[in-house]
């Protein structure tokens, strides 16, 4: 590891494996091809025995999470796809590094194979479009970090699908949450290509499990006249809306108390802005950074009485977080920017010039590149004073946000759900 390497070892080690390694890079074969196995069709049987038979047959496939799955029978694909309008042959995108078709059809697959229930198949389906955009960069979701996706909900359906956005609203145990959140991770693993190691493409070092997604509280965002993080992002009130960001690391639970918000707001700065420092150079390296703070509808309410919105808190967090030159070169040099240069950035008007003010190593810079890039979700426990911060991983995974389409009998399908 160079970073960890003597002047000595380095020069050993390209000396003497470095050309081999890339010879073989070159000449062996694709992560996650075996060899003689060839790729199922749609509606193919690929496997016939008992549960803990197809149990074990995916496991050897690699096409689980390391849970179990629920056998993808045709007839149980074919009620997801009722839930939809689309044909099931339809290409919803392409995904890297594997660049294996996204599919109608392999998305209801794998949302069988995650536990969903049939009428989440429009919001699967969303949360695909947005990690196949190439902003997204679903090819990066290797990378070292091992960073997770994360979805967002906004609008009417996260009442009509029963999905949490109050206590606990993190952890897995909604049926609604934990499925989709699942779906993705697995979804990822299966067609774009990030499968558990040996020879795979997915390089975490430590990695994280997967998120269950996240729920707004819209009902105390109409109580305090707040707008909701899908409306921030340029979609209408009542739309329902997927978004989709990575999250490398979350903050500790943030308590903050008082009835000011003032009092809140200095927590905020302290705890998420401190948390948040030690990934600002990433953000300058980049020029990209959409951190995420879930904050209590307590908390909300007290901001709200005292005249705050969510642009508010945005502004204070970015004019108030602060770290230093000194500690961001640092941590930059011992992630392996060797070349970090804030100075062609800001030439470059990539990021702002406030970071090359002056030449004081000391010298105290923002945390965050742009107060609106603050994401801010109202959700959990009405009853606590907890917040907590989500660190999302510069441009690899920036939101990216989806209208969710219904099916003409959206209604009926959600009646029918319902017995």
């Amino acid at each position: 590891m160079v970073a960890t390497d003597s002047d000595e070892e380095f020069r050993q080690k390209v000396t003497g494996t470095l050309v081999d390694n890339i010879i073989h890079a070159f000449t062996s074969k694709p992560a996650g091809q075996s060899a003689g196995l060839r790729e199922p069709e749609p509606e193919q049987i690929v496997f016939q025995g008992t549960l803990d038979e197809v149990q074990e047959f995916f496991i050897r496939r690699q096409w689980t999470d390391g849970l179990p799955v629920i056998p993808p029978t045709i007839d149980r694909v074919e009620k997801f796809l009722q839930c939809t309008d689309r044909l099931g042959s339809e290409v919803v995108g392409a995904l890297l590094p594997e660049n294996r078709e996204a599919t109608v059809w392999n998305v209801a697959v794998n949302g069988v194979m995650a536990g969903c229930r049939p009428e989440y198949m429009p919001v699967l389906l969303a949360a695909v479009e947005a990690v196949s955009d190439p902003f997204f960069r679903i090819e990066d979701a290797g990378s070292t970090p091992g960073w997770e996706p994360l979805v967002i909900l906004n609008g009417p359906i996260i009442k009509e699908l029963n999905v949490n956005y109050e206590t606990g609203v993190m952890r897995v145990g909604r049926q609604a949450n934990t499925s989709i959140g699942r779906f993705l991770r697995l979804f990822m693993g299966n067609v774009a290509g990030f499968r558990i190691p040996p020879g795979t493409t997915d390089k975490a070092t430590i990695g994280d499990t997967f998120n269950v997604a996240l729920a707004e509280n819209e009902d105390v965002l109409a109580e305090l006249g707040w707008e909701s993080f899908s409306v921030a992002r340029g979609f209408k009130p009542d739309e329902n809306v997927v978004t989709v960001q990575s999250v490398v690391y979350a903050t500790a639970p943030i308590a903050s108390g008082g009835d000011r918000a003032r009092e809140h707001l200095d927590t905020f700065v302290e705890v998420f802005g401190g948390a948040m420092s030690t990934w600002t150079h990433m953000a300058v390296n980049w020029g990209k950074f959409f951190p995420l703070l879930v904050i209590s509808p307590s908390i909300a309410r007290v901001f709200a009485k005292d005249g705050l919105q969510k642009k508010d808190v945005q502004q204070y967090l970015y004019d108030k977080s602060k770290v230093s030159v000194e500690s961001m070169e640092r941590l930059a040099w011992q992630g392996g920017f060797t070349g970090f240069d804030p100075r062609r950035m800001v030439e470059e008007k990539i990021i702002s010039p406030v970071y090359c003010e002056s030449d004081d190593p000391k010298r105290m810079v923002p945390v965050f590149l742009k107060p609106e890039w603050i994401g801010i979700v109202v959700s959990g426990d009405s009853g606590r004073n907890r917040s907590r911060g989500y660190v999302q991983n510069h441009e690899q995974g920036p939101p990216v946000s989806r209208r969710i389409q219904l099916p003409a009998n959206w209604k009926q399908i959600l009646q029918a759900g319902q017995h």
